[in-house]
Formats: structure tokens, sequence, C-alpha cells
């Protein structure tokens, strides 16, 4: 049952309006509730409309995705795989090179090796060389001044022969003078000493 209320018009005249009670709207808000059952998911009848648009976000999503996002997706992974297969070939490259240049240096370190060899053992033959000449030449100069000295002694001994000889045959001379109170020929003392030799 619905009662009217007064209300102004803006032209001013007087308009009468339904007036609604609270007991009147719950009493229709019930009888419309009378006729759902719970969760409207759950009803058969809604089931076709969720379905459609279901249908619907899922096309949007699906054509989204695999338009816009998965090949800026997949394009970053394959970039990224492609940066990593490059650092790898770089880094086996430079390993590579560093080996070479290793094997490089091995190799010239044994050749400076073998050279520094080569150089050590000819500068001590040479030095053996010069010392043996120097030593040959020094035995050479002593031969030659023993030999000299030898014959020098030999001279000596000689001139000292005669000279003994000599002073023998004078000695001789003047002791069988003394003795025999005659003096002796040299002819005598000569013979003399040549029986005692």
């Amino acid at each position: 049952m619905a009662q009217t209320s007064p209300e102004l018009d803006p032209g001013g005249a007087v308009v009468q309006t339904p007036h609604t009670t609270p007991s009147h709207d719950l009493h229709e808000m019930t009888a419309g509730e009378e006729h759902a059952s719970g969760l409207p998911q759950f009803e058969f009848g809604y089931w076709p409309g969720q379905v459609f648009w279901l249908l619907i976000v899922f096309v949007i999503l699906y054509v989204v995705l695999s338009k816009l996002f998965l090949p800026r997706v997949g394009g970053a992974i394959e970039a990224r795989a492609a940066k990593i297969e490059g650092d790898l070939a770089e880094a086996r490259a430079a390993r590579d090179e560093a080996e070479r240049q290793s094997a490089e240096a091995a190799a010239e370190l044994a050749q400076a090796r073998a050279r520094a060899q080569k150089t050590a053992a000819e500068a001590k033959a040479a030095a053996k060389a010069e010392a043996d000449a120097r030593n040959a030449a020094e035995e050479a100069k002593l031969n030659e001044r023993l030999t000299a000295a030898e014959a020098a002694i030999q001279a000596s001994r000689e001139q000292a022969m005669a000279n003994v000889r000599t002073v023998a045959a004078e000695t001789a001379e003047a002791i069988v003078e003394k003795l025999s109170g005659t003096p002796a020929t040299r002819a005598e003392v000569e013979a003399a000493l040549a029986q005692t030799a």
C-alpha cells in the first residue's frame, strides 16, 4: 500500500509522489530471492554464458600471448642462448690461443736453453783451447829454457872439468916439485893424470 507525500514542482505546484515503506521493499526483495538458489556460477542456466566468455577470454589471452609476449620471450631466450654460445665460442678461442701461445713460449724457451747450452759449451771449449795453447806455449818456452840451461850446465861442467884437469896438473907439478925438488914436465903430469882417469 503506497502513500504519497507532497513535493513542490519547479513551477511551484505541489506534486504527489508515492511513498514506499521499508516493509514493502523488504517484501519485494524476499520474493525475488526465493527464486535464487545460492551462488550463480553453480546454476546450470548460467553455464553457457560463462563458457562463452571463458572461450572469448581464452582466445584473447592466447592471441595476445602468442602474438605479443611469447615472441618477445622467445626472442629474448634465443638472443640469450646466442650470446651464451658466442661467449662460449670466444672463451674456447681464447683458451686455444692461450694454449698456442704457451706452446710457442715453451718452444722458444727450449730453443733459448739449447742456444745457451751451446754457447756455454762453445765458450768452454774456446777457453779450454786457449788455455791449452797458452800452456803449450809456456811449456815450449820452459823446455827451451831447460834445454838452454842443460846446455849451459853441460858447457860449465865441461869447462869445470877442463879447469879441474888444468888445476890438477898444476897441483901435481907443484907437489912433485915440492917433494922431489925437481920440477915435473907437463907431459909427464898429463901422462900420470891419464893413467889415473
